[in-house]
């Protein structure tokens, strides 16, 4: 599973239409060019290629004022639609998905509803936990790691992964329980997003665009 759909197209969800400077220009306010591939090479290519698998649909529209070719904003379609829940789902209920993935999940969140995100969060608990079992049936952690050699080490590092892991995401939950955030359907969420002509101030710097002139126009609107 690839971080980078998620994001582009929980990043285009949030405004609507979108183009691919806006894009780019949320996701790295978020940091999300240091811990996942969400470089800007790897977002217009993105945008690009969803568009021709039918999960978004291009709009051509004039050009700005800097001149060059029109700009091309993009939204949702149906099938990007259930894309987009189907990846954010399996983000957040995977016992071991990768950690931009994981990540990611945790952006978008607040699009389910309370209850989902918790049902999901606990999937991946009772995953964590059903693989714990799994290693230690063959491996105690009370034996000590010298029982299995320096192998040991890996099956340790593992358990602990797998406690961390649960511990962490139990207290997620516990915090949704209680009321943190707002969710689907309980009101307007917070969005992550800069607002209309404010700079950037972890911006990457540098075009790596699709050709258009994106990256001319400077930062588009926060989410609606």
């Amino acid at each position: 599973m690839s971080a980078i759909r998620l994001l582009v197209l929980g990043a285009v969800r949030q405004h609507g239409r979108a183009h691919g400077y806006q894009v780019r220009n949320d996701l790295e306010y978020w940091g999300a060019h240091e811990w996942s591939n969400a470089k800007p090479g790897s977002i217009y290519h993105a945008l690009k290629q969803m568009a021709k698998q039918g999960m978004l649909h291009a709009h051509d529209i004039a050009p700005s004022t800097a001149g060059g070719p029109p700009r091309t904003e993009y939204e949702l379609t149906a099938a990007g639609e259930a894309e987009y829940f189907t990846l954010l789902r399996a983000a957040l209920a995977q016992r071991d998905p990768k950690t931009d993935v994981l990540s990611a999940g945790l952006g978008f969140m607040v699009d389910l509803p309370r209850e989902e995100a918790v049902a999901l969060l606990g999937e991946r608990v009772r995953a964590l936990t059903e693989w714990r079992s799994t290693v230690t049936s063959y491996y105690t952690p009370e034996g000590g790691t010298g029982q299995l050699g320096h192998i040991g080490e890996i099956m340790n590092m593992w358990v602990h992964s797998a406690d961390g892991g649960a511990e962490w995401t139990r207290e997620l939950i516990a915090r949704i329980e209680g009321g943190a955030y707002v969710f689907a359907g309980e009101g307007e969420p917070f969005r992550g997003v800069l607002a209309e002509g404010r700079e950037n101030p972890y911006a990457s710097g540098g075009d790596e665009g699709d050709g258009d002139d994106d990256a001319a126009d400077g930062p588009g609107p926060g989410a609606p």
